[in-house]
């Protein structure tokens, strides 16, 4: 708390400038300010708190109200009096000095006097007329601080009764020289729209000139009046298209200032809302959208960083694409960028993947397809969010087929939600699809109680009605109604005979009405047993007054018969003399009626006697009495609109000007061209990222990983071992190997892991097949959201499908760019991977898994072994795998060590990685660095006593240029045999890491042909190798490269000389080559397989070390500053 203290009174000065001292930084012990802050957080109890802040106020109340006090001291009393209100206790007092200030003071004074007024009054507050004139005039005035002040106020809380008194000088403020007078203008005049736009329409002109302004500030800010204005009239804009795919290529290509960039992306505010502007104009319309296609690839193209506000882009990106006319080539990058999403092992990524899947589920339902085996599992995830996000993707696909299944999954959400924001939606949601695509009757009933049971008195009132009024409406078919009618009078009885106490009111109601109503159907009850169970419900202490009228009014439909009228008179007697008015009125009506039953017939007639009422809603029968009225001088009616507005002008004066200043022409205008000296930069959003804190090495939160509950609201809780939920890059089906199921972050390394059966992912499969049921057929399938020619209120369909249907796994994908910056975070300390097993009904056998994924750390940092110590890594144990996994390994890896081929014995290799296995093959594999390449030597061991024919092992990647060293493997492999593949990789682009996919396909005797998938990721520093070059010589190739990245890294500050041991450090992990050390820089030389160089400048500053990199190939030096960090990181 002292901390928080000490960092509130450091600030404070700079901010409201209390201190006598201009550049003072702390504020002074014996300041009033900080004597306030300091005793109140001495304090122990909230009624102390109270008492100071009261004795505070007083003081206050006392010294504004003095003569003597001078402006700079009221500044200082305003700042107190702006700290108390902040802790929530009324200062009205200081409301009008507040406004005196912002009158009266100097430039610093009328700062804090209009924050004052800006945080003391709201929009309707009547002392807002009082700075009317204040605001006038420092709009007129010629110091630009006092003007921006101004337009600051103007556009937080001014009402729309001051605007015509001075919208003619904001609208001057637009031809302002300086851009930032012109900004607040344009932000101004964006607020006049909002809440009174019929005040500005004589402006838009200006709009545009303001849309071409030569400063992108105003530019951007133009934008917001833009988009408002688009979405109430896309059409009306539809000429400006050009002019906003313009802006966004220059945006997208760095043309604006470099302060315009966060995380070294450009303008990523500008881009989201260039692209929203853009879906709203090209929905629906295939020439605006031709405009677009280009701006919008080039967008997908550049945001390819790991960094939250590129993920932001890359979303608003997809959701643009699916808006607009559609494009094939975009739709399939739109649909790879929400898999890389929906695959992410980080939980933003994946609720980020989930919404866009949403949204885009109504344009291509199929595409949820792909994904199925990933929804099924984010529907158990531990996170709410997730599985909130998932339900609302179900209820999106929701279609007459698969129904049953979702709304099953919707209602044990919320048995288990706390929420009552998610209990409300989702229980909309359930009542929206039972109503719909109900397959019968008695599954619409059942449905519905339990929307009743678990949504409670939270839910909105129009769910009962709508179902009050479904059941009274019916369908055309008499027997029909008479069924659905009849099972809902079951229902309840059976209910009301159980625990009716712990029911909630609202679906009480529902029970009292339709036992009321159509409890009659039930032919062999009797109206004095269903009186019974109503009068239990009058007696209960938990029943509200709005509860027992309905069950009285349910009461009066039913008393018939002696049994019925003697119970229905008990219950009278009882509520007679009740406090309550409305009850005592409902039991003198049920007196009577029991009394006169040819009365209650016609009151409350039955069913099909009851005649359609008409409701003369324009209370014509009043005519008379309003005439006479009016003749005697009455005032007309007014509705209650009329009064308000009238009210409201009453009290207010009337600042209408005399006249309203033309609008000017507007001059063509552009944004100047600066080029941006960097691209997009990734390094520094690696950094910061936000996902998963139990990966963060310095997180200081609490660890509860493998923590077992055991204690909960209902007692001891039997033991059960938690699965935890492994990260996920590329999951094409839901089987997981016992190997992958060991692998996890490094603060899950020590907690067990149950690996799951087979007749648990037997359940996923036939459970995806459900959920899914309806999207893979070829016939159109209307889903939720989507409009329907006369849709019906109630549809009743057979359950005549089979759940069983299997739906094929979706194929394996190679990695984007994306994808391999979303599978490594940088504080991750492994990456694991999933195998792809078939199912079983299919002849081919698929496995898939990822080799090098064990961990990052083991491939970058460990491992590499041969004779040249400069290419030896730290031999570090790999944290995800437990020792006797490790121990299990070793022998087999010793003994496939020994197949390595001759020429590459000597050379740095990795260690041998299992790629697949089954009970016939095993495929391993490492990498080994040679000078102008790296090789990929992949074994082939035959576990069988049988030979294998006809082998086959393809290999391709679409990042590196794989080509096959030596001749192919035999076709032949004998029992207990190895066979060695060798393959060239030279890398295509530079990307943080790079993926082998392969496939190999061998037949047994007696057997089928069978295939195995696998993959094998490796991290670009594999390819690093030194770039010796002299001083002379770096400083030519520095000058003629273009592509640089700046980033601060972590300096090794324990030894003597902290330049020089950090630079070591990388020259060892990464094959560096230092070439100069002078002082507190250094400069450092490296290349990726000879052939693009990159080269670093690196200096010491406040404790850090500042980072320059240069090179000519694009995406090279962002790559490198990432296995930098991660470097030093594991240093």
């Amino acid at each position: 708390m002292s901390d928080v203290v000490e960092k509130t009174l450091t600030a404070l000065p700079s901010l409201l400038s209390l201190d006598s001292q201009p550049g003072s930084a702390k504020l002074s012990s014996t300041s009033k300010l900080g004597s306030l802050i300091r005793g109140i957080t001495e304090l122990t109890s909230k009624h102390e708190e109270e008492k100071l802040i009261q004795r505070e106020l007083l003081s206050i109340k006392e010294q504004v109200a003095s003569p003597n006090t001078t402006m700079r001291q009221m500044k200082e009393l305003m700042v107190r009096t702006i700290y108390c209100e902040m802790l929530g206790y009324e200062a009205s007092f200081s409301y009008i000095h507040a406004i005196k200030l912002a009158q009266q003071g100097s430039v610093l004074e009328k700062r804090v006097g209009y924050l004052a007024v800006s945080l003391f009054l709201n929009e309707s507050h009547e002392l807002l007329l009082l700075l009317v004139n204040t605001v006038l005039k420092d709009l007129q005035s010629t110091n630009l601080i006092e003007v921006c002040m101004a337009l600051t106020v103007v556009s937080q809380m001014f009402p729309k009764d001051m605007i015509p008194a001075i919208l003619p000088l904001v609208e001057e403020k637009l031809n302002h020289p300086k851009e930032i007078i012109r900004r607040k203008a344009v932000l101004a005049l964006y607020k006049f729209y909002l809440i009174a736009p019929n005040q500005v329409q004589h402006i838009h002109n200006k709009f545009r000139k303001a849309l071409c302004d030569k400063d992108p500030g105003v530019m951007t800010a133009s934008l917001h009046i833009y988009l408002q204005m688009i979405q109430e009239n896309p059409e009306g804009y539809k000429d400006l298209t050009g002019s906003f795919v313009t802006i966004l290529k220059q945006v997208v290509g760095g043309k604006l200032p470099m302060d315009f960039n966060y995380h070294s992306v450009p303008a990523p505010w500008l881009q989201i809302q260039l692209l929203r502007i853009l879906s709203l104009l090209g929905k629906n319309d295939p020439s605006t959208s031709e405009i677009m296609y280009e701006v919008l690839d080039e967008s997908l193209r550049r945001a390819g960083m790991n960094h939250n506000i590129t993920y932001a882009i890359l979303y608003e990106c997809v959701k643009c694409i699916y808006t607009i006319h559609p494009k094939s080539d975009l739709l399939e990058k739109a649909a790879k960028c929400i898999g890389n999403f929906v695959l992410s092992p980080k939980i933003n990524l994946k609720y980020l993947g989930l919404k866009a899947l949403t949204y885009v589920v109504q344009q291509d339902p199929k595409l949820a397809l792909q994904h199925q085996m990933t929804i099924i599992e984010c529907l158990d995830h531990p996170d709410l969010i997730i599985k909130r996000e998932t339900l609302e993707l179900l209820f999106r696909i929701t279609n007459a087929q698969n129904v049953t299944v979702i709304v099953e999954k919707m209602l044990e959400f919320l048995r288990i939600s706390k929420d009552d924001h998610n209990t409300i939606d989702l229980v909309g949601k359930v009542a929206e699809l039972a109503e719909k695509y109900a397959p019968d009757n008695e599954w619409f009933i059942e449905t519905m109680n339990t929307v009743f049971s678990i949504g409670g008195d939270v839910m909105q009132p129009d769910i009962p009605n709508s179902f009050l009024k479904l059941l009274s409406e019916g369908f055309d078919s008499v027997e029909e109604d008479r069924k659905l009618r009849l099972f809902a009078v079951n229902s309840y009885i059976s209910l009301l005979q159980g625990e009716p106490g712990k029911l909630p009111q609202r679906f009480l109601q529902v029970i009292s009405w339709v036992l009321g109503e159509y409890s009659y159907l039930k032919e062999d009850l009797e109206s004095a047993a269903v009186l019974r169970l109503l009068a239990k419900l009058l007696d209960m202490k938990n029943s509200s007054s709005e509860t027992k009228s309905w069950v009285f009014m349910a009461m009066t439909k039913l008393c018939e018969g002696t049994a019925g009228v003697s119970v229905a008179q008990e219950v009278s007697e009882t509520y007679s003399s009740s406090m309550d008015t409305v009850l005592r009125q409902r039991a003198q009506e049920l007196e009577h009626l029991s009394q006169d039953s040819e009365l209650c017939a016609k009151v409350l007639p039955r069913g099909g006697d009851r005649e359609h009422v008409e409701v003369d809603s324009s209370l014509s029968f009043l005519d008379g009495f309003v005439s006479e009225a009016l003749a005697a001088g009455a005032a007309p009616y007014k509705p209650p609109h009329q009064r308000q507005e009238e009210l409201a002008q009453a009290k207010v004066l009337s600042l209408e000007p005399y006249s309203l200043s033309l609008p000017i022409s507007m001059s063509s205008c552009s944004i100047t061209d600066r080029q941006s000296p960097t691209l997009l930069s990734m390094s520094s959003g690696l950094s910061g990222d936000s996902t998963d804190l139990s990966h963060k090495g310095g997180s200081t939160t609490l660890k509860l990983d493998g923590v077992k509950r055991v204690w909960g609201r209902e007692g001891y809780l039997s033991q059960k071992e938690p699965v935890e939920e492994s990260a996920q890059v590329e999951v094409p089906s839901p089987v997981r190997s016992p190997n992958q199921q060991e692998e996890g972050d490094s603060s899950h390394s020590q907690t067990p892991t149950v690996t799951p059966t087979l007749g648990c992912e037997q359940e996923k499969q036939q459970l995806a097949s459900s959920l899914f049921l309806g999207l893979s057929t070829q016939s159109p399938v209307c889903l939720m959201g989507k409009s329907e020619p006369a849709p019906q209120r109630f549809r009743r369909k057979a359950k005549s499908l089979n759940t069983s249907e299997q739906i094929s796994n979706s194929l394996i994908s190679s990695p984007s760019a994306v994808d391999n910056l979303l599978c490594n975070n940088l504080l991750d300390s492994s990456i694991t991977s999933e195998p792809d097993l078939s199912p079983p009904e299919r002849t081919t056998e698929l496995t898939t898994a990822n080799g090098t994924c064990n961990t990052e750390t083991a491939l970058t940092d460990s491992g590499m072994k041969g004779s040249n110590p400069a290419l030896n890594r730290d031999n570090s144990v790999d944290a995800t795998d437990p020792p006797s996994h490790e121990d299990m390994d070793r022998p087999k890896n010793v003994c496939l060590m020994s197949h390595l081929p001759a020429e590459l014995c000597g050379l740095a290799h990795s260690e041998i990685t299992p790629l697949c296995t089954n009970q016939s093959l095993s495929l391993s594999a490492c990498h080994v660095q040679k000078e102008d390449s790296l090789v990929l030597v992949v074994f082939i061991n035959n576990c069988s006593d049988s030979d294998i024919q006809q082998t086959r092992i393809q290999v391709d990647s679409e990042d590196l240029e794989v080509s096959c060293v030596g001749d192919s493997p035999v076709e032949e492999l004998r029992s207990l045999s190895v066979a060695v593949c060798q393959y060239s990789l030279t890398v295509k682009r530079p990307l943080v890491n790079v993926e082998v996919v392969g496939m190999i396909s061998y037949q047994l005797p007696v057997v089928t042909t069978q295939e195995l998938q696998f993959s094998y990721k490796l991290p670009l520093s594999s390819f690093i190798r030194p770039l010796m070059v002299s001083t002379e010589e770096y400083g030519t190739m520095w000058l003629a490269f273009s592509n640089d990245t700046k980033q601060n890294l972590t300096l090794i500050s324990d030894e003597q000389e902290p330049l020089a041991a950090t630079l070591n450090v990388l020259r060892k992990k990464l094959q560096l080559h230092i070439v100069e050390i002078i002082g507190m820089e250094g400069i450092v030389a490296c290349s990726l397989l000879q052939d693009q160089p990159c080269l670093m400048h690196c200096r010491v500053h406040a404790g850090t070390l500042a980072v320059w990199l240069r090179s000519p190939t694009p995406d090279l030096p962002d790559c490198l500053i990432y296995h930098c960090q991660r470097a030093l990181q594991c240093h």
